[in-house]
């Protein structure tokens, strides 16, 4: 099973920054080689906000597998996020 994430981030600034270290550090810990990460910088293409309905930033969508599941902030609280996504810390 192979999961699939687009972050949400604008331009370069701290809490993009901690947001796609914090999201890359779990994904290689819990997922190793096992996930796809797009990110997506609002400030270069803002009209995928409207589109894909991203209200805050950062924002996480998971898209594959399914329920779709949408995570805002830094994604630094690694036990709630693997929850949240329903991976298993095993």
């Amino acid at each position: 099973m192979t999961f699939s994430f687009k972050l949400f981030i604008a331009g370069s600034n701290p809490k993009s920054s901690l947001a796609i270290q914090n999201l890359n550090e779990l994904c290689e810990q819990y997922l190793q080689g096992k996930y796809l990460l797009e990110v997506i910088d609002l400030l270069l293409h803002p009209e995928l906000a409207e589109l894909h309905g991203i209200l805050a930033i950062p924002t996480l969508v998971k898209t594959d597998p399914e329920p779709m599941k949408r995570l805002i902030g830094i994604l630094s609280d690694k036990m709630k996020i693997l929850s949240a996504l329903n991976i298993t810390a095993a």
